[in-house]
């Protein structure tokens, strides 16, 4: 059994004791930490200290007692290395683009499209429930119906002649085509690039590399001009 006694003072304490390095010891038990010095011995050997007086110095609190030295070093923290930062893979970055590309497409193709009416220009939104919608009027039209119920953006639904809703359906459909067929062009060259580098140059709306074109998408252009 150890214990202690601080310099100057009567009071014991049972503790356990480790050394630690020449100049840095361990004390652990149920005692006040103080940095006053001390001695230690054992209980039936009072009268043969361990001079500790000098270690006066707190090094640092442990759990269930404190180290403490002798030439008023402490303990301090070691500096944590900055993490490196994540440098994404050619894959990750992939997929992130044609994420990227697939949501900006949705949105544009949402946002609706301005139709020439004989009336003025009108403009129409293309959600999917919009096109679903249109393609009803398709069907209604094959029915042979001659006006249809329909409206323009922040307008009240109104009827439409056949001659309209066919400008309408027209328009919205070549729309949501291009648009379509353009994606999927980006989606096959983002796929056949191989640098960080070269795919972080796509962005939507973008020329499309030639060899990349689908027939379809290069007939689309052709009309464009």
């Amino acid at each position: 059994m150890i214990r202690l006694r601080y310099i100057g003072e009567k009071t014991d304490y049972e503790v356990s004791f480790k050394g630690i390095s020449p100049h840095i010891v361990q004390i652990t038990g149920n005692f006040p930490i103080k940095n006053k010095g001390f001695v230690l011995f054992r209980s039936e050997v009072e009268d043969d200290p361990w001079d500790y007086k000098n270690f006066k110095t707190i090094y640092q609190e442990i759990k269930s007692g404190a180290q403490f030295s002798d030439d008023e070093s402490v303990y301090i923290e070691p500096e944590k290395p900055e993490p490196e930062p994540y440098v994404p893979t050619v894959e990750e970055v992939r997929a992130a683009k044609l994420q990227e590309i697939s949501m900006i497409c949705e949105q544009v193709i949402y946002a609706g499209v301005d139709v020439e009416l004989p009336a003025g220009v009108e403009h129409f939104s293309l959600t999917e429930k919009d096109q679903l919608n249109l393609f009803g009027k398709q069907a209604q039209m094959a029915a042979g119906a001659e006006r249809f119920e329909y409206h323009q953006d922040g307008h009240p639904c109104r009827y439409y002649t056949k001659e309209e809703m066919l400008l309408i359906i027209e328009s919205a459909l070549g729309y949501v085509t291009y648009h379509t067929t353009y994606c999927n062009a980006l989606n096959i060259w983002i796929k056949s690039l191989e640098t960080v580098e070269s795919i972080n140059t796509v962005v939507y709306g973008c020329e499309v590399p030639e060899e990349h074109q689908s027939e379809v998408l290069k007939d689309l252009l052709k009309k464009e001009r």
